[in-house]
C-alpha cells in the first residue's frame, strides 16, 4: 500500500515537473515572439514614414529616381524579413537608401527648413530610437529563452518538445571599426 502511494506521488511529481518545464519554455518562447513582433512593428513604422519623406523631397527638389527606387526596394525587403538577420540586412539597405536621400536633401537648403521635412525627420529619428530599444528588448528575451532552453533540467524537456536555441540581433559587420572623420577635405 505505501509502495503504491509512493509510486503515485513520484508519478505526480514527474508529471508536475514536465508540465512546469514545458509551460516555462512556452512562456519564454511566447515572450520572444512578442518582442519579435515589436521589432517588426518598429521597422514597419520606419518603412511607413519613407513614402511621406520621399513625397516631401520630391515636391521640393529635382528628385533623383534611383534613390526612390532603392528606398522602395529597401522598404519591401523590410516587410519580407522573417529572421533577425534578414531584418538587419533589410534595415542596413534602408539606412543606405535613406543616407543617399539625405545627401540629395543637402543640395536643397530650403527643403531642410520646411516644417513637413523637419517633422518627418524628427519622427524618423524617434523611430530609429524605438527600433534600437525594441531590438535590445528582443535580444534580452532571446537570452532569457536560451538560458531556459539550455539549463538543466529544462534542456531535456526542450529537446523532447522541439524547443531550440534562437538567435538575436548582432552588430553589423564592421561596426567595431571606428569611422575616421577628416575635416581637412
Amino acid at each position: 500500500m505505501i509502495g503504491g502511494i509512493l509510486i503515485v506521488i513520484i508519478l505526480l511529481m514527474a508529471v508536475l515537473f514536465v508540465a512546469l518545464s514545458y509551460n516555462s519554455l512556452v512562456k519564454s518562447d511566447e515572450t520572444v515572439n512578442e518582442k519579435w513582433a515589436n521589432v517588426e512593428t518598429a521597422y514597419q513604422r520606419r518603412a511607413d514614414l519613407i513614402p511621406n519623406l520621399v513625397a516631401v523631397v520630391e515636391g521640393a527638389t529635382d528628385y533623383e529616381g534611383e534613390v526612390l527606387r532603392d528606398l522602395t526596394e529597401a522598404r519591401a525587403s523590410v516587410g519580407k524579413a522573417q529572421t533577425p538577420a534578414q531584418l538587419q540586412a533589410a534595415g542596413e539597405q534602408m539606412d543606405s537608401a535613406l543616407s543617399r536621400l539625405l545627401v540629395v536633401v543637402e543640395n536643397y537648403p530650403n527643403l531642410k527648413a520646411t516644417e513637413a521635412f523637419l517633422s518627418l525627420q524628427d519622427q524618423l529619428e524617434g523611430t530609429e530610437n524605438r527600433i534600437k530599444t525594441e531590438r535590445d528588448l528582443f535580444n534580452k528575451a532571446i537570452k532569457d529563452y536560451n538560458v531556459n532552453v539550455r539549463s538543466f533540467p529544462n534542456n531535456f524537456m526542450a529537446g523532447m518538445f522541439g524547443f531550440s536555441v534562437k538567435e538575436g540581433f548582432v552588430a553589423a559587420e564592421g561596426a567595431d571599426v571606428v569611422p575616421i572623420v577628416d575635416f581637412d577635405d
